[in-house]
């Protein structure tokens, strides 16, 4: 494949090597200074001045950065060598080593949630250097009701590594490990190889990929029902001992978004499956002449669709000049990540599959780690994940407290940045058929972003409340996974049995239990979003670019405000979702 010169992140800038001697000092340095933050302020946090306190958590912040460098090494440095048992070592090492570190730190957060409302509003009225935390104290003490004892905290801390993370890692490794055999392929898959036959132009070739990740999936399914079956019981527990509600509550909290806003989209998203993914899969099979596409062909290209081969150098350009015609400066930032060798983007055996951004630390910059393969599709994750990470870098200005934004609004710039590319994309192409194919695809990508994950949503909820009533085999795994997916994808999707395994490579499910939603959120914010840019250009960069330098330091209610938006108001979702909606209607109109 004709795909040119492939980028592979530099990870110097936060350490040369996992036996390199300022790693091993850095891990020395943190125990210090954990030890002797602890020492100075354990037991003491309620009786601080304004001022006292404000250091207090500047020094917090210090620490929290140095520590976050390290666990973003060991993290990205594993995820592009899953496979190495001995990176695999050097990973589980580090962050054990960070989980006896930080151990020492769970106090602060805690004595801080236990200072009452009233005095907390006199400290921050007294000290202007103290209210400049007031966004991550709002955050910290909204989660005072589900608050432990500090010796329960400090355990569940100090199991984690033994705990969750470890079945994540398994997690991880057997994934990387898997090798799939499609019939006619001319050697052993890895599993992102195997996914990016079912966009091939040749039937045959998506059929044999589909057959032989179900018959892969097949062979470890029980490993995965174990996996899943071990982490929803873990959740349970401990949602039971936070006394969270629902077992998606702890999510929304941690989201800052309200348990009834992503009611609204969930439902607004299900109530909507016969006119957008129904509809649009209907008309999918009319295309291939068919009365309905076998599940294989979901993700096909057109009829006739030439599919091109598209260089990353050619995706560079594209993705960097739909964000140069929006802003220069986000442009300017996009330009760093090529520049300085940010990017991981080969598919290789071994490696991490999906794709991500990681924002490290303030002090440093993100990461993108990519799968890139010369698809339409694999230039949208490119401007996606670019997204991300111009985000990262814009909001790194709030510090190591307040850069991160929930994950309902770190999915907005990434989404933003698709839309910007492909609308540029789409202007450019003067050719009919290659302009239907493209707006196909761009329906195909906000069916899967909206539809396709509010659906994994609702399969996590049904699986966790069962998960409560016992055990679940895999068999009913398999039986809620189909019915959630016949219900989203409707009746021009055939489902073949060997499907009912393909909840286990989802790994959200697995890292972040109702994460999910977060991408169905941000496509809903961005469509209503981009309807405000395209009605009002002027000053809207500004304003956007201003969102995004906001990190976490404000809640969506707050960053919306600016926009005439609200998504607390239930029409906001159907304006997000009216715009699939007319993609689709445009599309039967070519046809």
């Amino acid at each position: 494949m004709k795909l040119g010169n492939l980028p592979r992140w530099d990870l110097s800038d936060l350490y040369s090597g996992p036996d390199a001697a300022d790693l091993a000092a850095d891990l020395d340095k943190a125990a210090t200074a954990a030890e002797q933050f602890n020492g100075d302020f354990a037991g003491k946090v309620g009786t601080l001045s304004a001022a006292d306190l404000a250091r207090a958590i500047q020094r917090y912040e210090r620490d929290e950065d140095f520590l976050g460098r390290i666990a973003s090494y060991a993290q990205l440095y594993h995820a592009a060598n899953i496979a190495d048992r001995e990176v695999g070592r050097f990973y589980q090492t580090t962050m054990e080593r960070l989980s006896e570190i930080t151990t020492k730190l769970i106090f602060f957060t805690l004595e801080l949630n236990r200072i009452e409302d009233a005095a907390f509003a006199a400290l921050l009225a007294a000290e202007p250097s103290l209210a400049h935390f007031s966004p991550w104290l709002r955050d910290v003490r909204a989660a005072r009701p589900h608050q432990l004892a500090d010796e329960q905290e400090q355990l569940l801390h100090e199991k984690q590594v033994t705990g969750r993370a470890a079945w994540n890692r398994l997690f991880d490794e057997t994934m990387a490990d898997m090798r799939f055999s499609p019939e006619g392929a001319d050697a052993d898959l890895s599993l992102e190889q195997t996914l990016h036959l079912l966009s091939e132009a040749d039937g045959a070739q998506r059929k044999a990929a589909a057959k032989a990740l179900g018959a892969g999936f097949d062979q470890q399914k029980g490993l995965f029902a174990l996996i899943t079956n071990t982490l929803a019981k873990d959740k349970e527990i401990e949602d039971k001992w936070r006394k969270f509600a629902r077992p998606d509550s702890a999510r929304h909290l941690s989201n800052l978004v309200e348990d009834e806003v992503v009611d609204a989209l969930a439902e607004a998203v299900t109530a909507a499956y016969p006119r957008l993914s129904h509809r649009y899969y209907a008309l999918k099979a009319k295309w291939f002449g068919v009365e309905a596409l076998d599940y294989w062909d979901r993700n096909a290209p057109l009829p006739n669709e030439d599919q091109q081969t598209i260089s990353f150098q050619v995706a560079q350009d594209q993705v960097l000049d739909a964000y140069g015609r929006f802003s220069p400066v986000l442009r300017e930032v996009g330009q760093r990540f090529f520049d300085n060798d940010w990017i991981d983007a080969p598919s290789v055996p071994g490696k991490s599959g999906g794709a991500f951004a990681h924002p490290t630390v303030p002090s440093a910059h993100p990461y993108l780690l990519l799968n890139y393969q010369g698809r339409t599709r694999d230039v949208m994750t490119l401007a996606h994940e670019l997204g991300h990470g111009v985000h990262q870098v814009l909001a790194a200005g709030q510090g190591a407290l307040m850069a991160d934004t929930p994950l309902t609004l770190a999915e907005t710039a990434s989404v933003f940045g698709e839309q910007l590319t492909f609308r540029a994309m789409l202007d450019s192409e003067a050719d009919p058929t290659r302009r239907k194919a493209m707006l196909a695809g761009k329906t195909e990508d906000m069916l899967n972003t909206v539809v396709r994950q509010i659906a994994f949503y609702d399969f996590e909820r049904r699986l966790h409340n069962e998960r409560r009533q016992g055990e679940l085999s895999v068999e009913r795994i398999g039986e809620i996974w189909m019915a959630v997916q016949g219900e989203s994808l409707g009746p021009a999707i055939r489902l073949h049995p060997e499907y009912a395994n393909y909840w286990c490579y989802i790994p959200h499910f697995i890292h972040s239990p109702f994460y999910v939603y977060a991408y169905a959120f941000g496509d809903c914010l961005v469509n209503s979003l981009y309807a405000v840019y395209q009605d009002a250009h002027e000053g809207f960069a500004e304003k956007y670019l201003d969102m995004l330098r906001a990190g976490g330091s404000l809640r969506h209610r707050e960053l919306l405000a600016p926009f005439g938006l609200d998504a607390a108001d239930p029409e906001f979702w159907q304006q997000g979702l009216g715009v699939i909606e007319r993609f689709i209607d445009e599309l039967e109109e070519l046809s």
